[in-house]
């Protein structure tokens, strides 16, 4: 296993959680913020694309599908960016972050939810196919149908911000923020085709901006 690439260790054990995925990864960074929001400490080691593999067996064992982030807290291992940004807010018991409360529990996941199917699917067009030309996304069609899609999905939360903000699910800022927060970042770095106007996205991403963490792993140069 590599050596740790970063650690934080902010009112925390800084080795008491592990994260493996590369820092510049979009979901890697879900955690990496979500951890400096937290305050949990944590050791981060380099997996992913220019890395170690995601294909070596031993990622594998741990992380079927190939993917990062991989983290692990006290032997129990964990996948998937948002699920693992809830748990984090939930050992922290911040119940500002994600509360108990199912109903308003439920208003902070159908965001994550949506985030995660319907906004990650049109950014692969619009930002992988269409922006940074990967194969296989660059395909014309998925570029821009990915684009469309994109379009009609920022115009909702730019319509929900206006009439429910200034935060995903209201007043306050919750881990909602946190998976909205990276797309927004990608919203305004990603090019190559018209976008709308949206100003209460562009206030948010400034309300966003506010934050330390957001800055260290949202809006921190990278897309």
């Amino acid at each position: 296993m590599p050596a740790a690439t970063s650690t934080r260790a902010a009112g925390a054990d800084a080795t008491s959680l592990r994260i493996l995925g590369r820092a510049n990864s979009f979901n890697v960074r879900k955690v990496l913020w979500a951890c400096d929001e937290t305050g949990i400490g944590y050791v981060r080691e380099d997996y992913g694309r220019g890395f170690r593999a995601c294909t070596e067996p031993a990622f594998l064992a741990l992380n079927p599908v190939a993917q990062v982030p991989v983290v692990i807290d006290n032997g129990v291992v964990m996948r998937e960016s948002n699920s693992v940004v809830r748990y984090l807010a939930a050992k922290a018991g911040r119940e500002d972050l994600y509360p108990s409360n199912l109903v308003d529990r439920q208003r902070v996941e159908q965001w994550m939810d949506w985030i995660a199917y319907d906004l990650t699917h049109a950014l692969r067009g619009a930002f992988l196919g269409g922006m940074l030309k990967e194969a296989p996304w660059n395909n014309d069609w998925f570029v821009n149908q990915g684009r469309k899609d994109l379009i009609h999905d920022m115009r909702i939360v730019e319509a929900h911000l206006a009439a429910n903000g200034p935060y995903v699910t209201g007043a306050t800022f919750t881990v909602a923020d946190i998976a909205m927060g990276l797309v927004v970042n990608r919203w305004f770095k990603v090019d190559g085709f018209d976008k709308p106007e949206t100003p209460a996205l562009a206030a948010y991403y400034e309300l966003l901006s506010q934050r330390p963490a957001y800055l260290a792993h949202g809006r921190n140069g990278l897309p």
